[in-house]
């Protein structure tokens, strides 16, 4: 990375520029002694989808919790945007704002509205006290929340109340609800525990379908999730990169296959 000028005082005191989207560079975090990250280093590119898999306790929530601004890195650089932004340096609000969306394992989802509801709910738009008074989101055109449910394959449901969906279905709807607020980079967390064959199977076609317009980093254990997945593949071990690469040479890796994949 190339240091330059300050562009912005709201920006980096000594931004840098880099082609990737995401950027973490020696970042670590201990708690209470425990070294959670372990001077992790990797990058996501704009439009790229990232597969992030590793044993439990490898870092991959901190590893989130840190691009999200949940968790304070002790040291190490997470640049956002082609370097335009210090994540260290905002909070949980201020990272969202900036376009970083994250869906947990289980999903959220405002079970007592309408699908089309929990769309209009999250769908960018004025939310200040006017707003509210004068109705102004309620006249979002019905044809943006169409448009997104029809990309996360609910348009059929949405008058359906959010709580009679299945799982599956549930996690489409979040995802819809991220996508509504148009995020540049989302983060997804094991998407597809607990689906039908038949759901993981369109959700990895939901994911490479939203990887044309963004970048997506997809923590997962279903290997097979993964393969259908067809992107590179970052494995984590005690906090550190421990392989990248394609699944193929990933999985035959002799450490990756010593602390997870086994024989």
């Amino acid at each position: 990375m190339t240091s330059l000028a300050p562009t912005s005082e709201t920006h980096l005191a000594e931004p840098r520029v880099t082609e990737a989207l995401l950027y973490l560079d020696g970042v670590s975090v201990a708690f209470d002694g425990f070294q959670a990250i372990n001077n992790l280093s990797f990058t996501v590119l704009p439009h790229e989808m990232r597969a992030i898999i590793g044993p439990n306790g490898a870092g991959k929530t901190t590893m989130m919790d840190i691009v999200t601004g949940k968790t304070r890195p002790d040291k190490g650089d997470v640049l956002f945007d082609h370097g335009e932004h210090d994540l260290t340096r905002l909070d949980e609000a201020e990272i969202a704002g900036l376009g970083i969306g994250r869906k947990f394992q289980r999903p959220t989802v405002f079970e007592s509205h309408t699908v089309a509801d929990n769309i209009l709910l999250a769908l960018e738009g004025p939310r200040d006290p006017f707003a509210a008074m004068f109705g102004r989101r309620n006249r979002i055109a019905p044809d943006r929340i169409d448009e997104v449910l029809s990309r996360v394959k609910l348009l059929e449901f949405r008058d359906k109340r959010a709580g009679d969906l299945s799982h599956g279905q549930k996690q489409w709807l979040e995802i819809g609800m991220l996508l509504s607020q148009q995020p540049k980079l989302l983060l997804v967390d094991e998407p597809v525990a607990g689906m039908t064959d038949a759901e993981t199977e369109a959700t990895a076609e939901l994911l490479k379908d939203i990887a044309a317009t963004r970048s997506v980093v997809v923590v997962e254990h279903d290997m097979s999730f993964v393969r259908a997945l067809g992107v590179k593949v970052t494995c984590l071990h005690e906090g550190r990169v421990l392989a990248e690469g394609p699944l193929d040479a990933v999985a035959a890796d002799e450490k990756v296959i010593e602390v997870y994949l086994g024989r």
